[in-house]
C-alpha cells in the first residue's frame, strides 16, 4: 500500500534537530527524568526510559548527563518536578496538531502554546478535539532500497502490526508502543537499522500542503517546536517542498 513520501519531512526535521542540539539535550533530560520517576531507573524493565536513553546516545549526550537525569527521576538528586500535558489544536486549513509538553509551570506553558497558535494562523482546541484522529504507536522508517520481502518477514516475525511502502520506495513499520524496543532490537539483529525510529502519535489521514499554505503551516509548527516546554509536535499535515 502506497502513501505520501515521508523523506522530505524527515530531512527537514533532522536538520532542525541537528541545529538545536542544546535544546534536544534539554528535552531528553526532561524525558529521562520523567520516565525514571514513573517507571524506575532500570532500562531493562522500563521501556520508556530505554527509548529515552537510546535517543540520548544518538544525540551524543554525555553519559553523566543521562545518569544525573535518572537520579533526579528516582529521587537521588533534587530537580524540577515536571508534569506532562498535551494540548490540541488546528493549523492552517484546519489541520490537526498535538503538542506534547513537559512543564513545571502550566500557566506559562498554556499561554506560550496559545500565543504560538494565534500568531501563526492556528487555533487552540479543547481536550479531545483532534486527539481521536491519531493512534499511539511505534514507528520505524527505512529508506528506499531496503529489501521489502526480508524486512516484512523480519518485522512480522518480531511482532509488528504492519509494513507499508511509500511512493518513493521507503518503508514504514508500525507496532504497539510497548513492543517498540524489542521490535527495533530484533530488526537491527536481522540487519535492518531504521533511519528514524520512535514512539509517535500517527495520524489516521494526512493533509498535503504546498506553496504559500505549506510555508504558513511550517512556520506554525516551527513556532510550537521552538517553545522551551514543548517536547513533541504531531500533525496530520504533510508539507511538500
Amino acid at each position: 500500500m502506497a502513501g505520501h513520501s515521508k523523506w522530505a519531512n524527515i530531512k527537514h526535521k533532522k536538520a532542525a534537530t541537528d541545529a538545536k542540539r542544546g535544546k534536544v539535550w534539554t528535552r531528553l533530560i526532561k524525558e529521562i527524568t520523567v520516565a525514571a520517576r514513573m517507571g524506575g531507573g532500570d532500562i531493562q524493565t522500563n521501556p520508556r526510559l530505554r527509548l529515552a536513553v537510546d535517543k540520548a546516545a544518538d544525540a551524543n549526550m554525555p553519559k553523566d548527563n543521562v545518569t544525573r537525569a535518572i537520579q533526579r527521576g528516582t529521587g537521588g538528586l533534587d530537580g524540577a518536578n515536571y508534569e506532562e500535558i498535551r494540548y490540541e489544536g488546528y493549523g492552517i486549513g484546519g489541520a490537526a496538531i498535538l503538542v506534547d509538553c513537559m512543564t513545571d509551570n502550566k500557566v506559562r506553558t498554556v499561554a506560550e502554546v496559545r500565543h504560538a497558535f494565534t500568531k501563526y494562523g492556528g487555533n487552540m482546541g479543547t481536550e479531545g478535539s483532534v486527539g481521536f484522529l491519531f493512534t499511539h504507536c511505534g514507528q520505524l522508517l527505512f529508506s528506499p532500497g531496503t529489501n521489502e520481502d526480508a524486512l516484512m518477514e523480519a518485522a512480522l516475525e518480531a511482532g509488528a502490526d504492519d509494513v507499508v511502502a511509500d511512493e518513493e520506495g521507503g518503508f514504514e513499520v508500525t507496532c504497539p508502543p510497548h513492543d517498540f524496543a524489542n521490535i527495533k532490537e530484533a530488526l537491527e539483529k536481522a540487519g535492518f537499522k531504521a533511519d528514524v525510529a520512535d514512539i509517535i502519535m500517527k495520524p489516521a489521514t494526512e493533509t498535503v500542503f504546498a506553496g504559500e499554505e505549506g510555508i504558513k503551516m511550517q512556520k506554525l509548527l516551527d513556532a510550537l517546536e521552538n517553545l522551551d516546554d514543548v517536547q513533541e509536535v504531531f500533525t496530520n499535515a504533510i508539507i511538500e517542498e
